[in-house]
């Protein structure tokens, strides 16, 4: 075999090496690196940009107003934590407390109850169920002043329908706004007809994930349409329950709107003459923006997001613990 013995020009290629005229691609392979590493954190970039200046900032500023003795004209002396005893030792504070905790409990346990039902009646095959379907979620897409507003001539002492109907089977009229229970009775109804199609959307959605095979086995081993809903329907959407006692949890210790506008008049913001349905962000609001003591309005702001941490950590364990 011949051997071509003619020397390399200049413009040969070296063995091994790119053509002429090809690019280069060791810049576009390290640029790509670096655009697959660090792409992800460029696209939830803006999450969490903005939440560090609508949700961190405004908690930690609320932290530093807090500790000040701070009014409508600025911040005044340092003060550490006085705010905080003071508040501790308010028993307005304790009764707001008092209030928004029987409240969450009259409007979360029967809602997430009436949701479950609701539901499962969804999951069934009926006529004109997508109608249906779209129908629960009126309430949510309604006005909340509007609702407010709605059920406080519902629940009104003199002409409304509650104690019109009541007035049927020969009940006394009762004046919703004057006691505790029957204040959040009339606050806990508004905020389960709100809500209640919601949390039952939630579920549907879960309860369609499950296997029919489950249900037919079921069947076929005899168990009724009861039974099979506490022992298949129930712990196969489980994460979904937990998920809504959590933010209905959320939701009822910021509860301001409903009470608010359900009591009129000058005694609105302190719920009622006797503060019988004032509720935590009620008291916040009206030590903040009434008394223009923004110092102790922080504070009691601050103790509204620790009682939700609380809450929190105690429906994580005993959700764990149930587990």
């Amino acid at each position: 075999m011949a051997t071509d013995l003619r020397p390399r020009t200049a413009t040969s290629t070296p063995p091994g090496s790119a053509p002429p005229g090809r690019p280069r691609t060791g810049l576009k392979n390290r640029i790509s690196r670096v655009e697959v590493r660090w792409s992800p954190y460029l696209f939830i970039a803006p999450f969490f940009v903005i939440f560090a200046v609508f949700g961190l900032f405004p908690l930690v500023y609320t932290a530093w107003v807090s500790l000040h003795d701070w009014d409508i004209t600025g911040a005044g002396a340092f003060v550490g934590l006085d705010n905080y005893v003071t508040l501790f030792a308010d028993p307005d504070f304790w009764n707001s407390v008092y209030n928004t905790l029987g409240m969450l409990v009259l409007a979360t346990v029967p809602q997430l109850l009436m949701a479950l039902v609701l539901a499962s009646l969804l999951n069934q095959k009926l006529r004109g169920v997508t109608f249906l379907r779209m129908g629960v979620l009126l309430p949510i897409v309604t006005s909340v002043a509007a609702v407010g507003i709605v059920f406080s001539q519902i629940f009104d002492r003199d002409a409304g329908m509650v104690n019109g109907l009541l007035g049927l089977v020969n009940v006394d009229a009762v004046d919703w706004r004057a006691d505790k229970w029957s204040s959040w009775t009339a606050i806990a109804t508004m905020v389960n007809w709100r809500w209640t199609g919601y949390n039952a959307l939630i579920y549907l959605a879960a309860m369609q994930a499950i296997p029919k095979d489950l249900y037919e086995a079921a069947t076929v081993d005899g168990a009724g349409k009861i039974r099979q809903f506490w022992s298949i329907t129930v712990p196969n959407i489980r994460p979904a329950i937990v998920f809504t006692v959590i933010m209905s949890t959320i939701a009822g210790m910021q509860l301001f709107t409903e009470p608010l506008i359900f009591g009129q008049g000058s005694f609105a913001i302190s719920g009622g003459s006797l503060r019988q349905f004032q509720t935590v962000s009620m008291y916040m609001f009206e030590k903040a923006f009434r008394d223009f003591d923004y110092g102790y309005g922080s504070a009691v702001a601050w103790m509204i997001f620790l009682l939700i941490t609380v809450l929190g950590v105690v429906n994580f364990l005993i959700t764990r613990r149930s587990k």
